[in-house]
């Protein structure tokens, strides 16, 4: 039986086991089992791989899509220049990183950007903000990042530094936070929310709840509005094909 599952702390939030053991029973895929691991510090990851018998891929959640680098054997492009993994293929104790929110990412955000759509917020500095800025990049779209500590990165600012004129330059907020995730559904970036517009287009990467406060208060005033769940299956049919790649 080869074994898959996903890495981070906590996974309470995480319908993925319930994803895979879906698409394994529709599918009729009888060789394979998926499962959470929740492990408190990315350390653990060693003893999980040494331990598991026929472990065969891992996805990479909050918070250790950076931390896994060092502990990897190889890193897809990508992975290389964002500096964070989100899916570990392993092959005879080998590991390889690819990162698969960007294809995720990229499919399910063009779904609904208009011409307009020109400059973008980042809310959140982490490895999903690192797979996020990277789509953008692609796209041609400039960005900054907003954050509680703007000081990780170079193009960087404080929530309290969001200007009305900064809101309508940057049509585009993408929540790459876990604020507003289940079950803290009562939380929320802290952005001026007053001065959104149907100009703006929010998207969230959180899936759970389907509409988060903060798409909720986008909604409100018009914006089109995006949550994760299309991101997610996207990259989740992604690593299936990494792992049996």
């Amino acid at each position: 039986m080869r074994i898959f599952g996903l890495i981070g702390y906590p996974l309470s939030h995480s319908f993925s086991k319930k994803y895979f053991d879906h698409k394994f029973a529709s599918e009729h895929i009888t060789d394979a089992n998926f499962f959470l691991y929740s492990i408190e510090k990315i350390e653990d990851v060693v003893n999980l791989i040494n331990t598991v018998a026929n472990l065969k891929g891992l996805a990479i959640t909050i918070p250790y899509k950076k931390q896994i680098i060092p502990f990897l054997h190889e890193l897809s492009p990508a992975v290389q220049k964002m500096n964070a993994c989100n899916c570990i293929r392993i092959q005879n104790g080998y590991l390889t990183g690819f990162n698969t929110d960007v294809i995720g990412f990229k499919n399910s955000f063009i779904q609904k950007k208009a011409a307009h759509h020109t400059k973008a917020m980042i809310l959140g500095t982490g490895g999903a903000a690192a797979a996020v800025a990277f789509v953008l990049d692609e796209l041609n779209i400039s960005y900054i990042y907003v954050s509680r500590n703007p000081s990780e990165v170079t193009n960087g600012i404080q929530y309290a530094e969001i200007t009305e004129a900064l809101m309508q330059e940057y049509s585009i907020i993408i929540n790459t936070t876990p604020l507003g995730t289940f079950p803290d559904v009562h939380l929320h970036p802290p952005i001026p929310y007053h001065f959104l517009n149907e100009n703006h287009y929010l998207f969230d990467l959180i899936y759970n709840p389907s509409e988060t406060l903060f798409l909720q208060k986008g909604r409100e005033r018009g914006c089109v509005t995006q949550n994760g769940y299309d991101m997610l299956v996207i990259q989740a049919e992604e690593n299936w094909k990494i792992w049996n790649g």
